[in-house]
Parts: C-alpha cells; structure tokens; sequence
C-alpha cells in the first residue's frame, strides 16, 4: 500500500528542516502545496507543526524503545519515527496501524532498508504504550514545564525569570497549539468579498481592522490571491500602527512586507522606501507592494547613506522568533542561549543606523518578535547610552491615542506595556510575541 499524500508531503517537509534548515511554515505554504486536496494539506500542516512542536518528547518516547541513540540515528529514520510516534500520541483520530505501516513505509522508500525492522519494532512497542508517560517531573518547577510541553529546559528558565512561573507556563501551553489565524482588511470591501467568498471571519481582539478567521479555504480565494487581504499575526499589526503618519516613512528590514503593507494603507500619500538585504527576498516585496506608493531598497540598512532624514522609522529587526514558537516551532530546537548575543549585536547596529536616518521629531519604532530581554530592552538601553538626541515615548501614550482614534480595541492598553514598552505575550495575549520601543529624536 502507497504512502499517502499527506504523510508524503510531511515527510519531505520535516526532512528538508531537518536537514536543510528550512522553515517549515514556507514550505507549507509552497505552490506545491496546491497540488494536494484540501484535506490533505490540512492533514499535511498538522502532521508537521505537531511533530515539530513534540519533537523533544516524540525522542524521549522512542529512545525508551530503541537500541540506538535517537541523535545517532540516520535523519531519514529519525524524522520517520517521530512522524509516527506523533500519530500514534498526538492524532487520535489517526489509526495506530495506519500511522506505524506508513513511519515503516517512508523508512523503506527513503533507502534505508537496513533500518525497516529496526523501526518496525521501535513504533509497535511504541503503539502498544502510547500513553504511557515520558518522564516523571516534579509538579510546579522548571523540568516539569520543559517535558510537559516539550520545550529547550533553558528557554524555559529565561521565561520563568523574567516572566514568573505562570506566565511562562502559559507561554509554553500556548505554543503547542496553531495560532488563530489573524487578518488584515486591506481594501474597503475586503470584508464583503470575503463573505461571498464563502469565508466567515469573526473581529480581532486588538485593532478594530483586524479580523480573525473562523473557517473557509482562505488561501485560494480571490480577495486574499487580489491583496485584498492578508494573513498577519494581530501584534504585527499593532507594530506598525505605532509607527504612526508621516510624509517620508522608512522601514528598514522590510520583507516579506506585511508591515510595510499596513503602514502604506495608513499613509496612502506617504513617500515610504522599505529596505531588504537579501534580492529574493526584495523581490517578494516589490511584488507584495507593488500598486503601493512604495520604493524597495535593496541593500544593508547599515551602510545606506540617505538623502533625506524621515518623519517615521520602523526598524523591525530579524530576531531570534522566540515569541513565534506557535508557528515556528522549529526555532526551539535550533536556537542556542549563546546566539542571542550575535543577534544583539546585528540590532543594535541596525537600530542605530534607523535612529540616524530620523529627522528631528520623528517617530523610531524599533520591534522584535522576541520575547528575550537581549534583544528587547538591551538593545535600545546600548542603543541610548551616553547620549541625548533620542528619547522613549511611553507605548501606553501612544496605545491610548490609538484607542482614541477608534484603531486599538484591546479596552485595556496598559496591559500591553511593560515599562515604557509594548510587550505582548502568548497565552496572556491572543496573539505572537512582540516587543516594542517607540523612540523620538529631539529637535537639533
């Protein structure tokens, strides 16, 4: 009996990032995909995202039964039983014979034939125990968080320090799971397109544009293949609401664009250059902002020199994603403690040629889809020592003259802010990870 189409895909998938370091919500979003029925690509997605998310655990549970070290194993065998001991402990629905004879199957066609009873036995023992506990955590501490919700022990104890021990509980709970899948009406019409499109949508929790999708094959509809409407996660939205308007706006990492997006439909008779380092990925952007009053820059933002200062700078700056982990969950497993300082470095950097890019009383907002203080408030403390020519506005200010001008729908806005920051969490807000600086240059 073949493979079926689903596993198949989810197996390529989780290979390639296994081994090549690719995301794996790209590929599932690839033209590729289209080839596939609607239900299997939905069966495609959660087969992926699940094994991504459980993967730690999903090695414990087979190294109980495997005469090799999990580490060790080919990655081809590898990936093929943490496929399957995801179906057999995280899928219910799925058919424990189903989910063992196709793990076997994948083993057998990807050439390590070698390995085929090797596997055969780990997973049927594995089925015949598939509730059986992983370890034995004492309630209430830090290992407990990390096996129960499969999760790099020292990511958990940074989020127990700087968040306590229930938020960070809540952070991991709400990692495990998809993310509603947020939307941004770009058009006036978008949302009566939708509805005859057969899509229903209910409203956003933080900004009154916003819209969450309740069901509807959104990705092959009209008004989202138009631009009618995009796919974007509530907390980026929010970011580029508190860069606010301007006649010249810069956005310094601009891909893929949804930002940019949001911040040309607010300032429609705006001058706003987006900067990309990397030429595919500018491509993109062109053609995501291409009907907009848009120019793309490809080039590094750092060694840029403007012709003119702006009104308003986005430096949303690449991160570690540590407030994605729901939709990225591949970030846990790749991510080390050591790494945030290279990043930190990159931001700073970045952010401080964003600060000289700003003309005298102009609006910075420098972002990161981080929950790490390194790369949060550390960088814009590095970034504002010693001197004076910028300061911090405090986001509630900013949050609460959004709220005014019927934008923000959060009723509470002092409950997005630490300090003088935005900072959103998963599983206290119902959206990604974000944090937030919003900075002004002082008159010269």
């Amino acid at each position: 009996m073949p493979v079926s189409p689903a596993r198949s895909f989810a197996y390529d998938i989780l290979i390639r990032v296994e081994r090549d370091g690719s995301y794996a919500s790209e590929l599932l979003n690839a033209p590729r995909m289209d080839t596939l029925s609607r239900e299997d690509r939905a069966l495609t997605y959660e087969l992926v995202m699940s094994t991504l998310r459980w993967q730690s655990e999903l090695d414990a549970r087979i190294a109980k039964y495997s005469s090799q070290q999990v580490s060790r194993l080919d990655g081809e065998v590898r990936v093929a039983l943490r496929l399957g001991a995801c179906q057999l402990t995280h899928l219910e629905r799925i058919p424990a014979h189903a989910a063992v004879h196709e793990s076997v199957e994948l083993v057998k066609s990807s050439g390590k034939r070698s390995a085929v009873p090797y596997a055969n036995a780990v997973l049927r023992k594995l089925s015949a125990n598939a509730k059986a506990p992983v370890v034995n955590a004492e309630p209430g501490n830090l290992r407990e968080l990390a096996v129960e919700f499969a999760h790099p022990e020292w990511m958990v104890a940074r989020w127990i320090d700087m968040y306590g021990y229930d938020t960070a509980r809540g952070i991991c709970a709400a990692n495990q799971h998809a993310p509603a899948s947020a939307l941004r009406l770009a058009t006036a019409d978008a949302e009566e397109e939708l509805s005859e499109a057969g899509i229903r949508i209910a409203p956003g929790a933080l900004l009154t544009n916003a819209r969450r999708l309740l069901s509807g094959d959104l990705a092959h509809s009209i008004p989202f293949r138009d631009h009618h409407v995009a796919v974007q996660d509530e907390a980026s939205q929010l970011v580029a609401a508190l860069v606010g308007k301007g006649g010249r706006i810069l956005d310094c990492c601009a891909a893929p664009g949804g930002k940019t997006s949001a911040i040309a439909a607010r300032n429609p008779g705006a001058a706003i250059t987006a900067v990309e380092l990397h030429e595919h990925r500018a491509r993109l952007l062109k053609e995501r902002v291409a009907a907009m009053n848009v120019k793309v820059v490809i080039g590094n933002v750092s060694a840029i020199e403007f012709p003119e200062r702006f009104d308003c700078v986005l430096a949303d700056v690449p991160c570690s994603g540590t407030g994605t982990l729901a939709g990225n969950p591949e970030i846990k497993w790749r991510l080390k403690a050591e790494d945030l300082k290279g990043l930190q470095d990159l931001q700073v950097s970045i952010l401080r040629s964003a600060a000289a890019a700003l003309a005298p009383g102009g609006r910075l907002v420098y972002a990161t889809c981080s929950l790490e203080p390194e790369e949060g408030e550390a960088v814009v403390e590095k970034v504002l020592q010693g001197q004076s020519a910028l300061s911090i506005v405090d986001c509630e200010s900013v949050l609460e003259e959004l709220k005014s001008l019927g934008e923000l729908a959060w009723a509470e806005p002092k409950t997005l802010v630490r300090g003088p920051f935005l900072r959103t969490l998963p599983g206290v807000h119902p959206c990604d990870g974000f944090f937030a600086a919003v900075l002004r240059r002082n008159n010269d």
